[in-house]
Parts: C-alpha cells; structure tokens; sequence
C-alpha cells in the first residue's frame, strides 16, 4: 500500500520535499541574517499552513478557529523563552547573529508529512476527513507548528530591542560590556 501511495504522489510534492529539506538544512548552519530575512521563513510557514487548512478543509468555523488558536498558543509559549545562546544584533551592520539549529527543519518536516497524511487521507476519501474532530486536531497542529515560527522570530528580534536599549543608555551599555568580558 505504500508503494502506492508513494507511486500517486504527484512530483511537485517531491520537490517541495526536497526543497523544504535545502532551506531546513541552510538553518543549521551559523549565520548573519537581516530582519527581512528572519521574518521570511515564519511568514511563508504561516501561509503554507493556513493554505493547508483552507485547502483540506475550506473555510470552515471548526478549521479556521482551531488553526488560529494553534497559532496564538505556539507564540505565547514561544515568545516567553529565552533568546536562545548566541543570538545578537549588531547595531552597526543592523544584522542578527543567529547559530545554527536543527529545529526549523524539524518543524517544516512535521508540517510536511501532517499535510501529506492529510492529503493521503483526503485522497483515499476516508470518513475521518469529514469529522470535526479530526478537522479541530489537524488544524490545531497546523497552527501550532507555523505559530512556533513566528515565536522564534519574536525571540529573535527581541536581541534588537536590547542591543538598541543598551547602546543608547551608558550604564546598561557598560554592564553589558562587562558581562561579555567575563
């Protein structure tokens, strides 16, 4: 049965495959990104999400709700944690320092395969695809996996406002510099 599925896969779902592994893997490496960038990868999550709702689903209350709620659970969770080790901005190069993770990809694989089992379920027309319950779940997931996105760009733009905060007040401005220096 596998093998069928695998066979009835149209081929642009390989390639998102293939290019959702290229741009989780560019997130493993250590980098120097600008604003527009660490906002690009949560936006275009949230909208692959939301079209994975809509196009499963449609515009339903039960689907759109449970989506929204996944979102806003994702990010207020997400936004309380602390700026991960190694993230900075630099006021001059106006640039955020963002090391290397392996969980960007890790959400974009789970987002991937929940739509590819949703899309195997709607292909096969199996009841479940129609009870609210299954609709809430998936699209609760949806949400919450983009919404965790957004929350790690929140994060990130956080080290902006500190590093702006301590550069325009002289004593925050010296304690940071003697942190760094021990």
């Amino acid at each position: 049965m596998l093998i069928e599925i695998l066979r009835r896969t149209p081929s642009w779902v390989f390639v998102l495959f293939f290019v959702l592994l290229a741009v989780g893997y560019v997130q493993t490496e250590d980098r120097a990104v600008s604003r527009t960038k660490v906002s690009i990868l949560p936006l275009a999550m949230i909208a692959l999400s939301l079209y994975g709702v809509i196009s499963a689903f449609g515009i339903g209350p039960v689907g759109l709700s449970s989506w929204v709620l996944g979102v806003a659970v994702a990010v207020w969770l997400g936004a309380r944690l602390p700026t991960p080790r190694g993230v900075c901005f630099s006021i001059e190069t106006q640039l955020f320092s963002v090391p290397g993770s392996w969980f960007p990809l890790a959400l974009m694989m789970a987002i991937f395969f929940t739509k590819y089992a949703v899309g195997v379920t709607l292909a096969r027309q199996l009841p479940i695809a129609n009870e609210p319950v299954f609709i809430g779940s998936i699209s609760l997931c949806y949400g919450f996996l983009s919404g965790l996105f957004i929350a790690r760009a929140l994060v990130i733009w956080r080290s902006a406002e500190r590093a702006i905060k301590a550069a325009s007040s002289p004593a925050l401005h010296a304690d940071a510099a003697q942190a760094v220096r021990r």
